[in-house]
């Protein structure tokens, strides 16, 4: 993985930026910072205001865990062209068989974690998030966890920071969303920036020409090619975003002044 905001990697933000590119988003992590409670994740004041002026340069759009409607809540006012929610399954496959499946997990989930302290079972109606972040005895809480979810009918795990995914086995994920919606809004490349395993599958994407993918914080096991170190980087990210996208003759020194890592 390379820092894509070492003035060494200039050139590739750069043709992608002043291409036909989507610019595609993960929201908790990457977009807002993470926070011990879910509910409480909020985008800061200056990376709103960035994206606001973003939405008007490029097609943005939003590739959440979270409920479509919760993300939608928490990003009005921003001009993105999609919001996807529950891993890449809303708007398109809210089925009522996924539904029906998520009800008949959540009493066992209840049963048995909700003794559980520090553990928090999140029901979003297309899938399910256990949250451990609180627990005190995190091991002992994700060994329950996993006991409990490997045995659901249809269940597929996905791990996160801190948290277990319950998705239905062959629901769509992240990556179907997004090249769903490169050729939606007909771009020839994506520009993606996540920070969890929910991510790798728009990470695998990668290989192909027309994917540049940024991981919050860098991980050798990770198939993005890029990364930046911290979420607290993603102002800085989204500036230089604005910068190349207004001035196409941006030199890399001009790339520097605005932000970016002289770190490789």
């Amino acid at each position: 993985m390379r820092n894509i905001l070492s003035v060494r990697n200039f050139p590739v933000l750069r043709r992608f930026a002043l291409g036909n590119v989507l610019l595609a988003f993960d929201f908790d992590g990457t977009l807002a910072p993470v926070t011990p409670v879910p509910g409480r994740a909020t985008l800061q004041r200056r990376t709103r205001n960035l994206l606001q002026e973003l939405a008007h340069q490029y097609p943005c759009i939003v590739v959440s865990g979270r409920s479509r409607s919760d993300v939608l809540q928490r990003l009005q006012g921003i001009d993105f062209r999609e919001v996807i929610g529950n891993h890449g399954i809303e708007p398109w496959d809210t089925s009522r068989a996924v539904a029906k499946a998520v009800r008949t997990w959540l009493p066992v989930l209840g049963a048995k974690l909700g003794s559980i302290p520090g553990v928090i079972v999140e029901d979003k109606t297309f899938s399910v998030s256990v949250h451990y972040r609180k627990a005190l005895h995190k091991r002992k809480a994700v060994r329950a966890i996993l006991r409990v979810t490997r045995n659901l009918p249809g269940a597929c795990l996905v791990g996160g920071k801190q948290v277990i995914n319950i998705v239905f086995r062959g629901a769509p994920d992240k990556g179907l969303a997004v090249e769903k919606e490169r050729k939606k809004w007909r771009c020839e490349k994506v520009i993606f920036i996540g920070d969890d395993e929910t991510d790798e599958s728009v990470f695998a994407l990668a290989q192909r020409d027309r994917f540049l993918t940024i991981r919050v914080g860098s991980k050798r096991a990770s198939l993005a090619r890029f990364y930046i170190r911290s979420q607290r980087e993603i102002d800085t990210l989204l500036r230089v975003l604005l910068a190349a996208r207004n001035t196409p003759g941006t030199s890399p020194r001009a790339f520097k002044s605005a932000g970016p890592s002289p770190r490789h």
